[in-house]
């Protein structure tokens, strides 16, 4: 079979290959060469570029160590398994070295190096219809944008390609880091292109787990944000255009109000299929030992039964207590939400948003829980912190008391008056910023929203108000500015560690 290169790691362990042992064909296995022949071909591609997004090393559910787990909300006090390793991400003592940010890194340039083999392949195809081309063409941009937008967020300047990568050459000629500005310029190139297309508004009207044009302009909506946020020399034209695609998204929505979607109902697992607040989910099949998902069963705590049927022995989804601390009286998302497990060897909250313990599902805890990546009330805060940052706050405050009105509590004008409320979110940012904790909690959005408002060192800052004791084993006093950025993989940056440079700090 002949070899293919993914961009950049596999350069060391390739290096010493030569170039006609690589060329050579195995005829026990189809090559790239030889499958892309028919339109079916080219389907079964696009299916297999988003089942990289089921992987918990790229966004899939048991992504949350890579994001979650940086934040407040989460993390894990078992500092020794794994020889502490996972520990490191909440305890801000990542090394460069760490095989869970190696793996991260590889899985998720696997990912766009699919997407760069349908791209480069796909005019060899015949198609029936030239709009099912383009249709391919956009779903694929849409999932290579979505995987460079994690890692952009997560390590800043990155390597860009955009292209099969077909020799060692190749890969090393591309091996080099861009700076975020052009990696962002890249994302909304492909996002853009995507709009390009006969998608339909919703993932319903095509199929349950595909990109729309919804799902589109809602990513392409945050993309502007964080640009205006985050970037040197932006500011409100990208809020302007979050503003723009976050309301076309709004505008898609097939139902009225928000609280006619109970917040039950957004995590059922008999309504994945129809509920109208989801815009973009990742699929598992119920039942299923191979595609179903474990969510429910991992987060179970011992002598708990709420998730999933099946026996917990530990103690399930670890929050902080910073987290427990942050949701208002009578919000019915933290009785959904979290749970205290009153087992001895327990003694402390855990994750209940994410439950299937039907018989389908079974005493092996083979749930059908989606792993939802877009929903509306997402949307609908993203779009409430692009007008606030426009200075159309009336605008901003209608959406968050529509999210607040849902989950039971009283509107930001009325909540202003509690001394409480007040002294925790003086401002509309900090109460855009905790709906959104409380809201989307354990759904993977927490720390890019606050790397999305706060700079390294406001970021520094903020963690260190925090009190030790509500956060877990995890050190707050280790964070330091270097802390915004991931470190690059160190057999990255050995690579070339000029042209792949260390993130500072590291």
């Amino acid at each position: 079979m002949k070899k293919r290169y993914i961009l950049p790691f596999l350069l060391l362990s390739l290096g010493a290959c030569k170039q006609d042992f690589l060329d050579q064909l195995d005829p026990n296995r189809v090559t790239v060469e030889r499958f892309f022949e028919t339109e079916n071909d080219v389907l079964l591609a696009v299916n297999g570029m988003y089942e990289v997004l089921r992987k918990g090393n790229t966004l899939g559910e048991g992504s949350a160590l890579f994001s979650e787990e940086r934040s407040d909300n989460t993390g894990r006090n078992d500092n020794q398994s794994n020889a502490g390793l996972p520990f490191q991400f909440n305890d801000f003592s990542i090394a460069p070295s760490n095989p869970y940010l190696k793996d991260h890194w590889a899985d998720m340039f696997q990912g766009i190096a699919r997407c760069n083999t349908i791209l480069s392949r796909i005019d060899q195809v015949t198609f029936s219809s030239e709009d099912m081309k383009k249709r391919y063409i956009a779903e694929t941009r849409f999932v290579r944008a979505l995987l460079y937008f994690h890692l952009v967020r997560k390590f800043g300047d990155l390597p860009i390609s955009t292209v099969e990568v077909a020799s060692k050459e190749q890969a090393s000629e591309l091996a080099f880091r861009q700076p975020e500005a052009v990696v962002y310029q890249q994302i909304v190139a492909d996002l853009h292109d995507a709009l390009d297309s006969d998608l339909p508004d919703t993932q319903v009207e095509y199929e349950v787990g595909r990109a729309s044009k919804a799902a589109v302009h809602a990513i392409l909506g945050q993309v502007y944000l964080t640009m205006g946020a985050t970037l040197e020399d932006s500011g409100a034209d990208e809020f302007q255009l979050a503003e723009q695609h976050l309301t076309a998204t709004y505008n898609m929505r097939t139902f009225g109000k928000l609280n006619e979607i109970p917040y039950a109902q957004v995590f059922d697992v008999n309504r994945k299929m129809d509920c109208k607040e989801l815009i973009f989910q990742v699929q598992h099949l119920q039942g299923d030992q191979n595609y179903s998902s474990s969510i429910a069963r991992n987060n179970q705590a011992r002598g708990e039964t709420i998730n999933s049927r099946y026996p917990s022995t530990g103690s399930g989804g670890n929050l902080t207590k910073d987290l427990v601390k942050d949701y208002e009286e009578n919000d019915i998302r933290k009785d959904f939400s979290i749970r205290f497990a009153t087992d001895p060897q327990v003694n402390d909250w855990f994750i209940t948003k994410f439950r299937d313990n039907s018989n389908e599902a079974g005493d092996q805890g083979w749930g059908g829980n989606d792993w939802i990546l877009i929903r509306y009330a997402d949307v609908m805060l993203l779009l409430a912190e692009a007008k606030m940052n426009l200075g159309k706050d009336a605008e901003a405050i209608a959406l968050l008391d529509e999210v607040r009105e849902r989950a039971g509590l009283p509107s930001y004008a009325l909540s202003r008056n509690n001394a409480d409320y007040s002294s925790k979110y003086p401002t509309l940012k900090e109460a855009i910023l905790h709906e959104r904790r409380v809201e989307l909690a354990f759904e993977n959005h927490r720390w890019f929203d606050l790397v999305r408002n706060y700079d390294a060192q406001e970021l520094v800052n903020y963690f260190k108000a925090k009190s030790q004791a509500d956060y877990g084993n995890a050190l707050l006093s280790n964070i330091s500015t270097k802390d915004r950025y991931y470190p690059i993989p160190f057999d990255e940056y050995q690579l070339n560690p000029e042209k792949m440079y260390q993130n500072p700090g590291y």
